[in-house]
């Protein structure tokens, strides 16, 4: 990271750089205020968001209705453990299980969290109600997946990055290529108790499976008695302009995160059947933090509002618009795009700039999104973001791509 930037940005860089574990790469931006789409540095220059804190900042920067949240239970109570009930859990559990359409909800932190969750109980389910032998559980997953970054998680990831140098891995997952059902029928047998999958693979840029898989993955499940585990940290709470990804099709285990804390606060969370999470008995899972009274009672006010239906009707409405916008950019500077609703992916034409440089010039033009596998850029912007808003930000690529 350079070292030559001026004013209080340049201090606070170079102090981050000094002081700081390299486990990210991030731009040289540092961030002091926000409001809605919009970020503020510490040097005053003013930023739309496009990537909205990796779909965690879904309802925008300090919403009013969950900064309200938020103060108010900052007031009475934060924290109790689980050892204790407070007055937000069980309305939380519900709200959010009704929202699933399921029986029961388990509150964690983070998404990485939820996934290990998602993972010990479809394992439990397993052996207690499949009937797999006691340690011969498989669960199958796609290839370029991202699931988080735990030692169990990056077991099965196929990228380089999140993988190499951190065995000895986990054993239990068997990695098919993303989309093919042929493949992943093969590889589900009388040992295999869930199928994990994003509906759609944010981190390998935005890939949108086609639409005979998720049918064709409920419908292997199904036959063969095995959990379809959707992982919608990213995906899910709005951003394709539905609730969830994977509509219609309907999963046997949601997993959340993200969103669900409104950008204040870790909030993630699983949600399934009785006979599901219905395995689970006091002590064999647990977090001290899963599901305290703040973030409850900020995951409560994003519950209500998506129960309005009115950031995922905009999230389709404005993604349109996204949409079409940048498929005009194809040919120009674009070499393709995928997503649905306020989520994109974008190839760049490698011949012009990396992605990591057209996030850069894009910053100069007042434009924050983040890169992915070299040329690939992912826009994500807040779900409530107008069309006039999308337009500052396309009209700024196409600057950044006419060079």
């Amino acid at each position: 990271m350079t070292t030559a930037l001026t004013g209080h940005t340049g201090l606070l860089v170079d102090q981050a750089e000094r002081w700081t574990a390299h486990n990210y790469h991030p731009l040289p931006v540092v961030l002091a205020s926000g409001e809605g789409a919009w970020v503020t540095d510490v040097d005053g220059r003013r930023y739309l968001d496009c990537l909205a804190g990796y779909s965690a900042l879904n309802f925008g920067h300090r919403h009013p209705a969950l900064i309200g949240a938020a103060h108010e239970q900052l007031d009475r109570i934060t924290l109790t453990s689980r050892a204790f009930l407070h007055d937000q859990f069980g309305p939380f559990c519900q709200e959010l299980a009704e929202l699933c359409g399921k029986d029961l909800v388990l509150p964690m932190n983070t998404g990485a969290e939820a996934v290990e969750t998602a993972i010990k109980v479809a394992r439990k389910w397993g052996y207690k109600v499949k009937g797999v032998p006691d340690g011969q559980a498989t669960i199958v997953v796609a290839a370029d997946n991202f699931h988080g970054r735990t030692t169990t998680i990056i077991s099965f990831s196929t990228d380089p990055d999140a993988r190499a140098d951190f065995g000895p891995y986990t054993p239990g997952f068997r990695i098919v290529p993303y989309g093919d059902l042929a493949a992943l029928a093969d590889a589900v047998d009388d040992t295999t108790v869930a199928v994990l999958i994003e509906p759609i693979q944010g981190e390998a840029g935005v890939l949108v499976p086609p639409g005979d898989y998720l049918p064709g993955v409920r419908q292997l499940c199904t036959s063969r008695n095995v959990l379809f585990i959707a992982d919608e940290v990213q995906s899910g709470l709005g951003r394709t302009g539905e609730t969830f990804a994977s509509t219609p099709v309907v999963p046997d285990m949601y997993v959340l995160g993200k969103a669900l804390g409104g950008g204040i606060v870790p909030v993630s969370a699983i949600a399934a059947s009785h006979d599901i999470l219905g395995v689970l008995r006091p002590g064999e899972h647990g977090s001290t933090f899963g599901g305290n009274p703040l973030a409850c009672a900020v995951a409560r006010a994003v519950i209500a509002l998506l129960n309005t239906g009115e950031p995922q009707a905009n999230a389709r409405t404005v993604g349109a618009h996204l949409h079409e916008r940048l498929n005009a950019l194809v040919g120009h500077g674009l070499t393709a795009i995928r997503g649905r609703g306020l989520w994109a992916g974008i190839d760049i034409d490698p011949a012009l700039m990396t992605g990591r440089q057209a996030c850069e010039a894009l910053m100069a033009h007042g434009v924050l999104a983040k890169d992915t596998h070299g040329s690939t850029l992912r826009l994500a912007p807040p779900l409530l973001v107008s069309k006039q808003e999308v337009d500052v930000a396309v009209n700024a690529l196409h600057v950044v791509l006419k060079g």
